[in-house]
């Protein structure tokens, strides 16, 4: 009768003991460590699209874009319905020539046909404030991450 419980015993110990496991951050002997390099946005982006321009208009003026900084019509701005915040892209007014480099502060815009909302600046240097709207061509410069430093503007 020993036997047996001295028997069940060592097998329940067996048992408990194989449904333990050590974890460690070393790797095991033979592993290779991790040695992919995470993922680095890469600015040589080839990103173009062509399509209609407007102006984002007075009543923005010191209103919270979506990206949380303060809209200035004086500055070189612009929404984009999908690019990043922070995203720096060249504006090329297709009717004249003139381009400018704005930086993507909020999204829009939100009316069909048109592909980027840019500052009164920006709309001022392009040549386009009379008409409102102009057939544009918009090239990435650089992603950004989804945040804007107010300083950088």
């Amino acid at each position: 009768m020993k036997a047996k419980y001295l028997l069940s015993n060592v097998f329940a110990v067996v048992l408990l003991t194989q449904q333990c496991v050590m974890y460690t951050d070393a790797p095991a002997p033979g592993d290779e460590p991790y040695r992919e390099k995470p993922y680095q946005q890469q600015n040589d982006i080839k990103y173009e699209e062509e399509g209609m321009a407007s102006f984002m208009a007075d009543e923005m003026q010191n209103k919270k874009a979506a990206s949380g900084i303060r809209f200035n019509i004086r500055q070189l701005v612009a929404a984009h319905p999908h690019l990043p915040f922070g995203s720096r892209v060249k504006v090329t007014n297709l009717n004249n020539n003139k381009s400018v480099d704005v930086t993507i502060i909020d999204v829009g815009p939100f009316v069909k046909g048109r592909i980027i909302d840019v500052s009164f600046e920006a709309a001022k240097q392009l040549g386009f404030i009379k008409d409102g709207t102009t057939k544009v061509r918009v090239n990435v410069i650089s992603l950004g991450d989804g945040t804007v430093d107010p300083e950088a503007l």
